[in-house]
């Protein structure tokens, strides 16, 4: 049973998430501060968070940004009013989505079930290292290496490098990688995945103009060269 863990100041809206929760099938906790909150989610086996934005003393943002740190989950931000302007911050520190009240309870639970689905499925039967080269990627510990010297990945960095690696000279446009490693319902513009693949190259290519690994194909989208 997925555990989902819920940090949330307003006692009746946490109540309301998990009970809609709970009719689903899946164990809840609530935390109704973000101090509290992080120390729940770094020390017990959470699945997927559910974080609201404005919280007492450390908020919503701090939040996500320690968290991402620690621990590569799902972090589903719910809002009353969502700006441009914290949806990149959100999503920059590591957010997965954004969810906005006043919500319909079955919009969440249908957010929630999308997320750990795709979650699961990209990382939860990773049996297997990738090796090409200089470059290795140890899937179940989701830690990259280039030759010898270890690299520190963000959770989408990591899941998009090691989706590109395992799909070795197939070309992906940006609105494919965007579904596969976002999802498609999710908050965000195809223009993160732009962002992503410099910050990646910037992290493993001895040389990021002129990539070893990651390959634009002008007008048509990436690929890994094996």
């Amino acid at each position: 049973m997925n555990h989902i863990l819920i940090i949330e100041d307003e006692e009746s809206i946490a109540e309301l998430q998990k009970d809609y929760l709970e009719m689903n099938g899946y164990a809840v906790s609530i935390s109704l501060d973000g101090s509290t909150g992080l120390q729940t989610a770094l020390t017990e086996d959470v699945d997927l968070v559910l974080l609201d934005v404005m919280l007492p003393g450390m908020d919503g943002f701090s939040v996500c940004k320690a968290l991402r740190q620690k621990k590569d989950i799902p972090i589903l931000m719910v809002t009353a009013k969502v700006e441009d302007i914290d949806k990149i911050r959100g999503l920059g520190l590591g957010a997965d989505d954004y969810i906005v009240k006043p919500f319909i309870p079955s919009e969440l639970v249908a957010r929630v079930k999308a997320h750990l689905t795709r979650y699961q499925r990209l990382v939860g039967k990773a049996d297997h290292d990738i090796q090409i080269r200089g470059l290795h990627i140890d899937r179940k510990s989701r830690r990259v290496k280039v030759d010898e010297e270890e690299i520190v990945l963000t959770a989408k960095e990591f899941n998009l490098l090691s989706f590109l690696a395992q799909n070795p000279d197939h070309v992906f446009s940006k609105e494919e990688l965007f579904d596969r490693i976002w999802g498609f319902d999710s908050v965000g513009d195809i223009s993160t995945i732009t962002v992503h693949i410099r910050k990646i190259r910037e992290k493993i290519e001895k040389d990021p103009s002129q990539p070893e690994y990651l390959e634009t194909v002008w007008g048509a989208g990436y690929r890994f060269k094996k």
